[in-house]
C-alpha cells in the first residue's frame, strides 16, 4: 500500500525532495529525486541504504554533463532525422555514461557495482557520431567519400565564380548600388539600382526590402552558378543521408532507454550521500521489533535544532503536552521525517537511529479546514482520526498532534482519552501532543502511554526545545502573565476560578520541576566527578606504563651487556683452549678456564620470562607434582584452569588447583680442572630438563665447549623423554657440532631414551 500522500505533505516531506532535486546533476536525477516515495520492503530499503553508503565511501560520482536525451531517442525511434548538434548531445551522454561505468567497476567493490551494470555499451553510436561530425555539429568532410568529393568541387567553383563576377564589377559600377559582389538564394549576384536593372544583361534573383536594390545574376556567370547550385544540392542529400544513418543508430540501440534509467538512479544516490555530508545524516539501523531508538535526533529543515533523544517500545504512545510554539510539532514531525527518510533509503538526521519499517504513517497536523467541504477544523480532525484509528497497527507510525483541541475542552478531553485507548489497544506505536490536562493524569496511570514535555525558561520566558520524557507538561499561562506584570487580584482570581484541582496540579508539576532540576545537577556533578576520576586513573595508567616500559629497556639494556660479557668469555675460553696444546702454559691456562668458567655463567642473562598473570608461575614446560597420582611430571598444554601433564608413558587432564610447582632445575656449574694440575671437578652430567629449547641448547654448547677444552668425554646429557621434542632438538644441534664424535641413548636402567651419551673429539 503506497503512503498516504497527505501525511508526506503535513511532514514536509516535499521539502525533503527538493533538498535532493537540487544536489542531482542530471535533469534524469532530479526527476527521480521528486518522485522519491517511501518503501515498505526492508530488502530494499537496506540495499540503497548500502549504495549510498559506497557513494560516501567507495566511489565519488560524477554525472556532470549527460542530458536527457530520451526525447532524441524516440524522435529517432519514430524514422526523423536529428540535426548534428542533437546527435552529438546524445553521443556525449551515453559516452559520459560508459564512463561512469568504467570508473565504478575499477574504484568500487559495493553494490554500486550491480547498480552500474545497467548502463549499456555504446561505443560504435558514439564513435560513429563523434568521427562523422564536427564540435559544431557539422557534417565533416571525411565522413564519406562522396562528401569529400563534392566539396573538393564546391570550394573552386566558388572561386571561379568570385573571380568572374569581380571582373564585371568595373564594366557595371555606374549602376551598381554597391561596388561589391553577394550571394542570395545560394546564387552569386550584382547589388543593382532599381531605376538601372534593365540595363544589366542578366537574372533578378531577388530584389531589397525598401524595393531600391535589385539583385542580378549576370548572365556570363549563370552556366557556373547552375553548376554550383547541383552540387550543393547533391552535398545537402549528402549531409542528410549521413544523417539519417546515425539517427537510424541512435534509434536501433535497445540499450538507451536503461543506460539513461541507470544513469538518473545513480545520480539519485549521489544527490542522497551529499545530503548526508551537507546535513551531517547518519545511517539508521533496521529495528527488528516495532520499537523506534533515536538518539540526539533533530528536525532537518529548522535551522540550528535543539537534538533530542526518542524512543518508543515499552513506550507505545508518547504524549507531548505544554505550551504553544516550544516544540511540540517539530518534535513529532522529527520522528515522522526520519521514518520517510530511512524508508526512502536516506540517512536520518540522528547520531544513532534504530528504525522500524512501517506500512505507512499516519497523520492528523495541522489546521485544514475546508469551506468547499463545509468542513469545521474540528470536523477536519474527526476525519483525519476515523482514518488513523481505521488503519492503526504495529506497523504503522501515529502522529497526532494538538488531539482534542477544536472543541469544549472537557468533550475534547473525553474523545481524545477514549481514543489513545483504542490506539493502545491497537497496539499503535506514535506521538501524539495535546493542551489537555486530563490526559496527563491518564497517562500517570496508564501502561504504554508516558508523560512527556518540552523544556520552558521561566527566567528568559523562551522554550528550551529540549523533550523531557516522563514529566507532564505545563501551560504556564499564569507564570508568563504574572512575569509579564498582570495585576495581582487578576491572577489571584484566575487561580481562584480554575478551582484547587487545577492549582494543586500546576504546584505539583513545579515541585517536580525543581526535582528534575536538582537531579539533573546531581547528576552533572556526579558526570564531573566520574571524569576527574577517569582522568586520574588514566594518568596513572600512563604513569605505570611509562615505568613498566623503562624497565624493560633497563632488562634489555643489562640483558645486552651480561650477553656481551659472556660472549667474550666464550671467546677467551677458546683462546685459551689453544694456548693449552702447550704443555709449559697447561697449569696457568687450565686455572683461567675455571675462573672464566664460573664468571660466565654468573653473567649469562637469564631467559626472559613473561609476566606472570595473577601471580602464577606454572606455565607449559613446567614440572609439577601431581599429589592425585602420587607423580611427578611436565606441564604439556593449558587451557585456562586445566593442564595437560605428561606422567611417565602418559597424559593426565588436570586441575590447576591439583597441582604443586616443583623448584625449577638449576645447571651445576662445572668446574673444570686438568690431570697434572689438580683434581677435575668437572660435571659430566648436564640437567636439561625443564628447561625452554633455546636455553638448553646454549648449555649444551657451553658444556661441550668446556668437555673439549678440558679433553673430558663422555657427557651425560638428561633431558627427559616427555615428547621427545627437547630429546629431538638437541640431537638436531649436535648432528653440527664438530666437537661431538658420537652420541647415544643411556642404557636402560641408566635413564634410556630420557639421557643422552655425548662423547666428545680429544
Amino acid at each position: 500500500m503506497p503512503f498516504d500522500a497527505r501525511a508526506l505533505n503535513a511532514l514536509d516531506f516535499p521539502r525533503i525532495r527538493d533538498a535532493l532535486s537540487e544536489r542531482c546533476a542530471t535533469s534524469l536525477g532530479a526527476e527521480r529525486a521528486r518522485a522519491t516515495v517511501p518503501s515498505d520492503d526492508p530488502e530494499r530499503i537496506a540495499r540503497e541504504l548500502d549504495e549510498v553508503e559506497d557513494a560516501l565511501f567507495g566511489v565519488s560520482l560524477s554525472l556532470g554533463g549527460i542530458q536527457d536525451i530520451r526525447e532524441l531517442h524516440a524522435r529517432a525511434g519514430e524514422g526523423r532525422v536529428l540535426a548534428g548538434q542533437e546527435l552529438l548531445q546524445a553521443a556525449y551522454s551515453l559516452d559520459g555514461a560508459m564512463t561512469v561505468k568504467r570508473a565504478i567497476h575499477t574504484n568500487s567493490r559495493g553494490p554500486l557495482r550491480e547498480v552500474a551494470l545497467g548502463l549499456g555499451e555504446h561505443s560504435e553510436l558514439v564513435r560513429r557520431v563523434l568521427t562523422a561530425l564536427d564540435r559544431d555539429g557539422g557534417v565533416r568532410d571525411d565522413a564519406s567519400h562522396r562528401l569529400r568529393d563534392l566539396r573538393r568541387r564546391i570550394e573552386p567553383l566558388r572561386a571561379r565564380i568570385r573571380d568572374r563576377v569581380t571582373a564585371t564589377l568595373e564594366k557595371w559600377a555606374d549602376v551598381l548600388q554597391e561596388h561589391i559582389v553577394t550571394i542570395r538564394r545560394d546564387r552569386y549576384v550584382l547589388p543593382v539600382q532599381a531605376s538601372r536593372v534593365g540595363q544589366v544583361q542578366g537574372i533578378i534573383v531577388d530584389a531589397s526590402a525598401s524595393g531600391q536594390t535589385y539583385f542580378v545574376e549576370p548572365a556570363a556567370i549563370t552556366p557556373l552558378n547552375n553548376e554550383l547550385a547541383r552540387l550543393l544540392l547533391d552535398e545537402e542529400a549528402e549531409v542528410r543521408r549521413i544523417l539519417t544513418e546515425l539517427s537510424g543508430l541512435l534509434a536501433g540501440d535497445a540499450e538507451v532507454p536503461m543506460t539513461l534509467a541507470t544513469v538518473g538512479e545513480l545520480d539519485l544516490i549521489a544527490a542522497k550521500a551529499r545530503l548526508a555530508r551537507d546535513w551531517r545524516l547518519n545511517r539508521p539501523e533496521r529495528s527488528a521489533d516495532h520499537s523506534y531508538d533515536l538518539r540526539e535526533a533533530r528536525h532537518p529543515l529548522i535551522e540550528n535544532p535543539v537534538p533530542n533523544d526518542l524512543a518508543l517500545g515499552e513506550t507505545k504512545l508518547l504524549l507531548i503536552t505544554g505550551p504553544n510554539m516550544g516544540g511540540k510539532t517539530a518534535t513529532l514531525k522529527t520522528l515522522g521525517l526520519a521514518v520517510l527518510m530511512h524508508q526512502c533509503g536516506m540517512y536520518v538526521a540522528a547520531a544513532s537511529a534504530r528504525l522500524p519499517v512501517v506500512r505507512d504513517v499516519l497523520v492528523d497536523i495541522g489546521d485544514e479546514q475546508s469551506i468547499e467541504a463545509s468542513l469545521s477544523t474540528f470536523a477536519s480532525h474527526l476525519k483525519h482520526l476515523r482514518f488513523v484509528l481505521r488503519h492503526a497497527a504495529p506497523d504503522t507510525l501515529v502522529l497526532i498532534d494538538e488531539l482534542g483541541s477544536g472543541t469544549d475542552p472537557e468533550e475534547g478531553a473525553a474523545l481524545a482519552q477514549a481514543l489513545i485507548e483504542t490506539l493502545l489497544a491497537q497496539d499503535a506505536r506514535g506521538v501524539i501532543t495535546s493542551h489537555l490536562s486530563p490526559l496527563k493524569l491518564f497517562a500517570l496511570e496508564t501502561p504504554g502511554l508516558k508523560n512527556a514535555s518540552m523544556g520552558f525558561d521561566l527566567t528568559d520566558l523562551r522554550p528550551t526545545y529540549v523533550l523531557q520524557v516522563g514529566q507532564p507538561g505545563r501551560s504556564y499561562a499564569l507564570a508568563i502573565a504574572r512575569r509579564m506584570g498582570l495585576p495581582g487580584e487578576v491572577l489571584a482570581r484566575a487561580e481562584e476560578l480554575l478551582g484547587p484541582d487545577a492549582g494543586l496540579m500546576e504546584r505539583m508539576l513545579e515541585g517536580l520541576e525543581r526535582e528534575r532540576a536538582d537531579l539533573a545537577a546531581e547528576l552533572e556533578r556526579a558526570a564531573t566527578a566520574r571524569r576527574e576520576a577517569e582522568a586520574e586513573r588514566s594518568r596513572a595508567q600512563q604513569a605505570r606504563e611509562t615505568l613498566e616500559a623503562r624497565r624493560n629497556e633497563m632488562l634489555a639494556e643489562a640483558a645486552q651487556k651480561a650477553e656481551t660479557l659472556y660472549a667474550d668469555a666464550i671467546e677467551r675460553v677458546r683462546s685459551l683452549r689453544a694456548r693449552a696444546q702447550e704443555d709449559s702454559a697447561r697449569p696457568r691456562v687450565m686455572q683461567e678456564l675455571r675462573e672464566l668458567r664460573t664468571a660466565a655463567q654468573r653473567a649469562r642473562p637469564a631467559p626472559p620470562t613473561p609476566r606472570e598473570e595473577r601471580g602464577d608461575p606454572i606455565r607449559v614446560g613446567s614440572r609439577v607434582d601431581v599429589p592425585a597420582y602420587g607423580a611427578q611430571g611436565q606441564v604439556l598444554e593449558m587451557r585456562g584452569d586445566d593442564l595437560v601433564v605428561q606422567l611417565g608413558v602418559m597424559k593426565v587432564g588436570v586441575k590447576r588447583r591439583d597441582v604443586r610447582l616443583q623448584p625449577e632445575p638449576t645447571v651445576k656449574a662445572p668446574r673444570p680442572t686438568f690431570a697434572g694440575t689438580a683434581p677435575s671437578r668437572f660435571e659430566n652430567e648436564l640437567q636439561l630438563r625443564g628447561l625452554g629449547v633455546e636455553e638448553a641448547v646454549e648449555e649444551l654448547r657451553a658444556a661441550i665447549g668446556e668437555a673439549h677444552a678440558l679433553k673430558e668425554s663422555p657427557l651425560r646429557v638428561v633431558h627427559g623423554k616427555g615428547q621427545g621434542v627437547l630429546r629431538r632438538l638437541l640431537r638436531d644441534y649436535l648432528k653440527t657440532d664438530k666437537r661431538v664424535e658420537s652420541f647415544h641413548d643411556a642404557e636402560a636402567n641408566q635413564g634410556g631414551h630420557g639421557v643422552t651419551i655425548v662423547n666428545i673429539k680429544r
